[in-house]
């Protein structure tokens, strides 16, 4: 599972599940391209960096096809070569049932969690068809499987992310280029816990810990670690997959 010298592309890399990866990555050896809209990505590269590692960071919005094109020449401008990519960067629920969805809380959610796959996977794989291949993981979620009560919008993205995701393997699986997702159950991070505390949810956060069958919510490295075998060669048969990684959320 060593990663040694290849470039990957992390987004969503400022904070939880997209940091912690990016940290990971970075320590297998990987040179990391860090990307998120927020600058807290300059956090990420530092400690990257720190620790002895390789990265950069590209600030910039992949919700609009102009960022993801920008962030995949950036990291072809500084390396020259795009190995890998980890399309995490998303954005939560609006905690409101269907009818009561406005226009822009439906889009803001298909902006940035589905369009903003498709976005990066189109030039993502247009660079790795120059190089001769690479592997690509997009973040789904447990809800890209099943739904729960007020998130439509977000669980419609994240279905279409599995379905976005078959459909890049399909394509492209026979020039090399392998294309997996994982599907989360619900972790630990700042997003989760700034969920928690609305009223919709907070109810119902008992609930969801109950239905992970291990007694308890993620860590983001834990689905880090999942992401650093799809981009390695362990997984080189591994191509179409959306792998749960949900302490047994979808087995009950």
């Amino acid at each position: 599972m060593e990663l040694n010298d290849r470039v990957i592309i992390v987004t969503g890399a400022g904070s939880g599940i997209g940091a912690a990866t990016a940290r990971l990555l970075a320590a297998r050896g990987a040179k990391v391209v860090v990307s998120d809209i927020a600058d807290t990505g300059a956090q990420t590269t530092e400690s990257i960096r720190a620790a002895g590692g390789e990265a950069e960071f590209v600030q910039g919005d992949i919700g609009v096809e102009a960022g993801a094109q920008a962030l995949v020449a950036a990291t072809l401008d500084r390396y020259g070569r795009l190995d890998g990519a980890f399309n995490n960067a998303g954005v939560e629920q609006c905690a409101v049932p269907l009818h009561k969805l406005t226009g822009e809380q439906w889009d803001r959610a298909v902006r940035v969690d589905l369009s903003g796959v498709f976005y990066c996977l189109k030039h993502q794989i247009t660079a790795m068809l120059e190089s001769g291949g690479g592997s690509i993981v997009n973040t789904a979620s447990a809800l890209g499987r099943v739904a729960i009560p007020n998130a439509a919008e977000y669980v419609a993205a994240k279905h279409g992310v599995v379905g976005l995701t078959k459909a890049a393997a399909a394509d492209y699986g026979r020039q090399g280029i392998r294309v997996n997702a994982v599907l989360p159950g619900i972790v630990e991070t700042t997003m989760v816990a700034r969920i928690s505390q609305d009223p919709t949810f907070a109810a119902y956060f008992d609930t969801l810990r109950r239905r992970h069958v291990m007694g308890r919510f993620g860590k983001p490295g834990e689905i880090g670690e999942s992401v650093a075998w799809l981009l390695s060669d362990a997984s080189s048969f591994v191509t179409g997959a959306a792998i749960s990684v949900d302490g047994g959320y979808l087995a009950v």
